[in-house]
């Protein structure tokens, strides 16, 4: 199953300024964390960052491993934590896990496929603390959905947990990932997304990890990723629920290019936009934490900065090099290095890697000609926005 981590921006808008010098973030701020309590999985998703299955996975955190990160995590930050797998219902002290992050004021959130899900279960994890799931829907039908789960009778197993969780009164978004065998039935999805009552819909783009690798060659195109970003900015105009794309940190120059008249038109969900920062998050604002302690600055960047068996996460996130370097924008090459977007965008660190093999080389499905940055623009202040630059919405 794949659930990441990105996807809770917005419902976890993220609030306040991290200052820039030349082009260096002063501070970083822990403020999403998703961490794989467990690899164990009861679908075969095609396109899995994990390539996730029915385990068991030998070295997974032990209960009292467990318990002692979430303390360690609230002792120096407060991020939402991102309770994912693998099926993190799959864990027998998932509640127990739950209950001690929530009892530590950390914002608990969880990331189940659905399928294991009941009402008194779903009524469990409400009271154990969690705030939210998410739960995947990949096509607006069963055969799009069960294809991509790799499990027949996977939509209707989402579309069960959804009811679960209707009943118990816990709230649920949807994920849809994107590519080319789902990208036209996407209005559906969000649809669909509207009349089950969810709180949020976000898109993700495709990230080719994983068995994610195998579905390379179903990615969209940089042209048909402009396009459907676009698309879902108009969704967002008029849409009752929050949509958030996810994945896709090329949205926030899209959302930025477009005048505060036609912000203004974002509605209830105007806050939303105001209050997002950034982007990819990666070694900035966010990591993740494997099934055995191994701390990435994402899930899709499969890059190893420490390990919390041996060392605090504090002291990782704080000291990692591979953090650093994602928090000086003076190192994105190529366009990303030249683009006056890089400190709300930042590109793909993740598919700039899997793809050129260099994390900090330039977004490649991003079609955007940047305009280069301004020096004065980009020393001493805070994260560049559209209205800065004077950058209007396209067509006008």
């Amino acid at each position: 199953m794949r659930h990441l981590p990105e996807p809770w921006e917005g419902i976890l808008c993220i609030s306040g300024r991290s200052s820039l010098s030349g082009g260096r973030m002063k501070r970083a701020e822990l403020r999403m964390l998703a961490w794989e309590v467990t690899r164990r999985c009861n679908l075969s998703c095609l396109h899995c960052r994990a390539s996730a299955q029915d385990g068991p996975y030998p070295g997974e955190l032990s209960t009292e491993e467990a318990l002692a990160f979430i303390e360690e995590v609230a002792s120096f930050a407060a991020p939402v934590v991102i309770l994912t797998g693998g099926e993190p219902l799959l864990r027998p002290d998932i509640l127990q896990i739950a209950e001690r992050g929530s009892a530590l004021g950390l914002r608990m959130v969880m990331a189940p496929n659905g399928t294991l899900l009941t009402t008194e279960l779903a009524r469990e994890l409400r009271e154990a603390g969690i705030q939210r799931i998410s739960i995947s829907l990949d096509g607006a039908r069963r055969g799009t959905h069960d294809a991509f789960r790799g499990v027949p009778g996977a939509f209707e197993g989402a579309l069960g947990g959804i009811r679960c969780a209707k009943e118990a009164g816990l709230p649920f978004q949807i994920n849809t990932t994107v590519t080319r065998r789902n990208l036209q039935e996407l209005p559906r999805i969000v649809e669909l997304a509207q009349r089950l009552g969810a709180e949020a819909h976000h898109m993700f783009m495709l990230v080719p990890t994983g068995r994610g690798k195998e579905m390379r060659a179903e990615a969209i195109s940089a042209e048909e990723y402009e396009r459907t970003l676009h698309w879902y900015r108009e969704q967002q105009l008029r849409s009752p629920i929050h949509l958030k794309a996810t994945c896709a940190p090329h949205y926030q120059r899209i959302l930025r290019q477009c005048g505060p008249g036609e912000r203004k038109g974002f509605g209830q969900h105007r806050q939303v936009f105001e209050r997002t920062t950034r982007g990819c998050l990666a070694g900035t604002a966010f990591c993740f934490v494997s099934h055995v302690g191994d701390v990435q600055p994402c899930g899709y960047l499969e890059l190893t900065c420490g390990n919390i068996r041996r060392e605090p996460l504090p002291s990782i996130w704080e000291g990692a090099g591979l953090f650093k370097e994602l928090r000086d924008f003076r190192r994105y090459k190529g366009r990303c290095g030249r683009c006056e977007f890089r400190a709300v965008c930042g590109g793909c660190r993740a598919r700039a890697y899997e793809m050129t093999g260099d994390y900090l080389e330039e977004e490649p499905l991003c079609s955007y000609e940047p305009k280069g940055v301004s020096s004065d623009r980009s020393r001493g202040h805070g994260l560049l926005s559209g209205e800065d630059l004077g950058v209007r919405c396209p067509g006008k």
